[in-house]
């Protein structure tokens, strides 16, 4: 599926936001999802420009896709990222009809430090009762700041100079915020009434372990949860924020698992009597 990608600014809080949408070429208007993409880059660096590989598969699985920049640590440290971005999301919301429909199904999703943004953000439009979610697509995500998993000691990243240690520092900004649960979804005491989830992990993805965890607490607390694991070698995760990603032995995998995600949380439109008697 060709894919028409175009850089956008948007301004929100009355600064202006780097963001690139995504869409089938094409494809009229339809019900496809409109989906809020956010990059990873251990909270420290990425952009919408520059990893934007899994939002174009997305797209290509069928859907509507804004892939936003964020404020960034360790300038910006919890909660800014997820604040500035559950505006964007409301602003994505108001956007709907232009993008898709107005009854576009909204989802949220992300890999790596986006992961645990768009978990989060998942929490956070429960609390605050809006936008409505129909689901969450997290991607290797980073979920647990204790860094203590086998799958992360097996990355073998050393306590020194671990990208992923490094970038939650700069991200909880003190380490009493590691408790919250929008800062760490891995701590939230309550998940029930979140979104339904799309979790997929790797054999060699030092986020395995949490990302495997976060799904069964997720299905514990009666959210639907699916869970995929890749088969090693996945070079997960900075192989995401490839260039070449879509042409990766695993990407025509990966975007099947969006599609059947979509395909779960969006219901089949009726045909019109007068289609169904054609």
């Amino acid at each position: 599926m060709m894919i028409t990608s175009t850089d956008e600014e948007l301004i929100v809080d009355g600064i202006p936001v780097g963001a690139r949408l995504h869409q089938p070429s094409g494809s009229a208007k339809s019900t496809a999802p409109v989906v809020l993409h956010v990059h990873g880059g251990c909270f420290v660096g990425g952009s919408a420009a520059e990893a934007d590989g899994i939002a174009r598969l997305i797209a290509e699985a069928g859907a509507h896709v804004l892939s936003a920049d964020y404020p960034l640590a360790p300038r910006h440290p919890f909660p800014q990222a997820l604040e500035h971005l559950f505006m964007v999301l409301k602003m994505l919301d108001r956007l709907r009809g232009r993008i898709g429909r107005r009854s576009s199904r909204l989802v949220v999703a992300g890999e790596e430090a986006g992961g645990n943004l768009a978990a989060a953000l998942a929490l956070v439009t429960r609390d605050r009762q809006g936008p409505q979610l129909a689901g969450q697509i997290l991607v290797g995500p980073m979920l647990d700041p204790c860094l203590g998993t086998r799958s992360l000691r097996m990355a073998d990243a050393g306590p020194v100079g671990c990208c992923w240690a490094d970038g939650w520092d700069a991200y909880l900004g003190a380490p009493e915020r590691a408790a919250h649960p929008y800062a760490a979804p891995s701590n939230a005491s309550r998940l029930g009434g979140v979104a339904p989830a799309l979790l997929v992990t790797a054999a060699d993805d030092p986020m395995r372990d949490e990302c495997q965890a976060y799904a069964e607490r997720l299905r514990q607390a009666g959210v639907p949860a699916r869970q995929e694991e890749f088969a090693a070698p996945t070079g997960w995760p900075s192989s995401l924020r490839a260039p070449s990603l879509t042409a990766a032995p695993f990407a025509d995998r990966l975007r099947e698992s969006f599609v059947e995600f979509f395909k779960s949380i969006v219901p089949t439109p009726r045909r019109s009597a007068a289609a169904a008697g054609a």
